[in-house]
């Protein structure tokens, strides 16, 4: 069962919410909080798998509570939740760790499929917002590539093919596929991989491997 808390500060939202992710037999929703220091409480009392976080919540934010869990429940991944209008956050919640972002317009299945995703150790991203992201990065500095091909020279020659194909936006499961191996084990290959990189999550790592590309 995954445990999810709730963070955000319109009842009528978080009730939705819960009312999305409870039909889905494998999910439960453990709290709801309406602002960010408690939701980081809650997060370590509960034990909580992932968390669903608003951006925009008096006292501590969502921003500030993401890096609060990064720093004190590292096995609680966090998915990040705002409105149009509010795309600047993005990347500061990627760079932060988040596991993924969805609009608050976004479909009961893609919330769904979002906190699984996270709780599987995945990134997600909605079609919208992944658009966002690719319009908002700025194409890298020399530096910043030469610095992108070193870190990821550091990998070996499998652990570069998963990589490669993570920066392309595939899941385990395709990834898998396209490489003839087992969802696991190409779990446990994004597992080490991301340690060895110094990355939060798989954006950031197919961030790292657009950089090393660019041309």
């Amino acid at each position: 069962m995954i445990r999810v808390l709730v963070a955000d500060d319109e009842p009528l939202i978080t009730a939705g919410i819960r009312t999305v992710l409870e039909s889905a037999p494998d999910i439960l929703v453990v709290a709801e909080v309406g602002d960010g220091g408690a939701a980081v409480e809650k997060a370590l009392a509960h034990r909580v798998d992932v968390v669903l976080l608003d951006i925009n919540m008096p006292g501590a934010d969502g921003l500030d509570a993401l890096a609060e869990l990064r720093r004190h429940a590292l096995d609680t991944r966090a998915v990040v939740l705002t409105a149009f209008g509010q795309e600047a956050n993005v990347l500061r919640a990627l760079q932060d760790g988040a596991a993924g972002f969805l609009l608050k317009n976004c479909t009961p299945d893609e919330l769904i499929r979002a906190v699984r995703a996270a709780h599987a150790g995945e990134a997600y991203l909605s079609p919208a917002v992944t658009r966002l992201v690719l319009g908002m990065v700025d194409p890298p500095l020399a530096g910043r590539r030469l610095e992108a091909r070193q870190r990821l020279s550091e990998l070996n020659a499998r652990e570069s093919e998963v990589v490669a194909l993570v920066g392309e936006g595939l899941s385990n499961a395709e990834i898998g596929r396209r490489l003839h191996m087992s969802e696991t084990s190409i779990k446990t290959y994004v597992s080490r991989i991301l340690a060895k990189l110094g990355c939060a999550n798989r954006v950031q790592a197919a961030l790292l491997v657009r950089d090393a590309r660019a041309a």
